[in-house]
């Protein structure tokens, strides 16, 4: 009797619906307990994904979402954009994180750059030569070594490989070679330009043409132009407060301003003071020792570094105003204290 019935229940199923008009029908009149065995063509439920979308707060976000279906192209402003996160994040919070103080480092032994106690003549000297007194020996440091061993760490590790990568270059000796000549490149240059000062003539192509430091002297020829009334050339200078001493390549007008003025060479283009290194606190330092030595007769406020190119390609020079001056000025004495400490 089973097997008629699944052969009839097998049959109604080729036909379609058959099976499901049998229940209603026939079985559906009468409540009668039954059990269905599945086919092929039998309807059975598959479980319903679950939309994330539909757990979203809708009234929430209505505004927005026909703001953004509302335009073809979009029409956001500044504002819009402000009401949008206003609406997803709440409003901003407008206080400012606090900002941290930067404590600038002040001199405990501060001396201003420029002597009040200074008298100058009313008539300048006689003389029309510029100063030029020698530089004795004696225990008081110079500028040159207080800033060499005070160097700052940065610096001095950009050094130490700029001097590691050249004796991998040139080897040992080709570097000790190398920095001899630099050395005495330096010292030609300075010469020449001494030796033009003192003359007052400009030196000839020919002139140039013979000497190993012609591109530098090419280099500067635009700024001599502008350089007038030399008071010092080569001169020693000491600051008798402070008590350290340096050499002075040159005091004289750049247009018009009395300027300390540091020749330096350089195979390197160095556009911007901040490319002199530690040569900005050198000139505020020689600056302050003219002002406090009672051999000059004159005070100083300006600065003037000439950066020559051994190329012969013009001169980079870097005018530094009082205000400018004051500021190295400050940082020279930062670094004048910490010599004094260490020593």
């Amino acid at each position: 009797m089973l097997l008629f019935r699944m052969k009839f229940l097998q049959l109604l199923s080729r036909k379609s619906g058959g099976l499901e008009m049998l229940f209603q029908v026939h079985f559906c009149q009468k409540q009668v307990q039954y059990m269905c065995l599945a086919t092929s063509t039998c309807l059975y439920s598959k479980k319903k994904k679950v939309n994330g979308y539909e757990q979203v707060d809708q009234e929430k976000y209505k505004n927005l979402v026909c703001s953004v279906t509302s335009y073809k192209t979009s029409a956001q402003t500044p504002e819009t954009l402000f009401e949008e996160d206003n609406l997803l994040y709440g409003p901003a919070n407008k206080r400012r994180s606090p900002v941290k103080n930067v404590e600038t480092k002040t001199p405990k032994n501060w001396v201003p750059l420029i002597n009040p106690n200074k008298r100058i003549p009313l008539l300048d000297s006689n003389s029309n030569l510029p100063l030029k007194i020698g530089l004795q020996k004696n225990k008081i440091p110079s500028v040159t070594s207080i800033l060499q061993q005070t160097i700052p760490p940065q610096q001095a590790l950009y050094l130490e490989r700029w001097k590691q990568k050249m004796m991998l270059k040139l080897g040992k000796d080709g570097f000790a070679e190398y920095t001899k000549n630099l050395f005495l490149q330096g010292s030609l240059f300075h010469a020449a330009l001494e030796s033009i000062f003192l003359s007052e003539e400009m030196p000839t192509k020919g002139q140039e043409e013979d000497t190993a430091i012609s591109g530098y002297l090419s280099s500067v020829q635009h700024v001599l132009k502008d350089i007038s009334e030399v008071k010092a050339l080569e001169s020693a200078v000491r600051h008798e407060t402070l008590q350290y001493l340096g050499l002075v390549d040159c005091v004289a007008k750049y247009r018009g301003q009395l300027c300390v003025i540091d020749w330096k060479t350089s195979e390197k283009s160095k556009p911007s003071l901040q490319n002199t290194f530690d040569n900005p606190l050198q000139v505020a330092a020689y600056i302050g020792a003219i002002n406090h030595d009672v051999n000059y007769d004159f005070q100083v406020s300006c600065g003037l570094i000439v950066v020559a190119y051994k190329n012969g390609s013009p001169a980079h020079p870097h005018f530094m105003d009082p205000d400018l001056c004051s500021q190295y000025w400050n940082k020279w004495l930062l670094r004048l204290e910490e010599y004094m400490e260490r020593n």
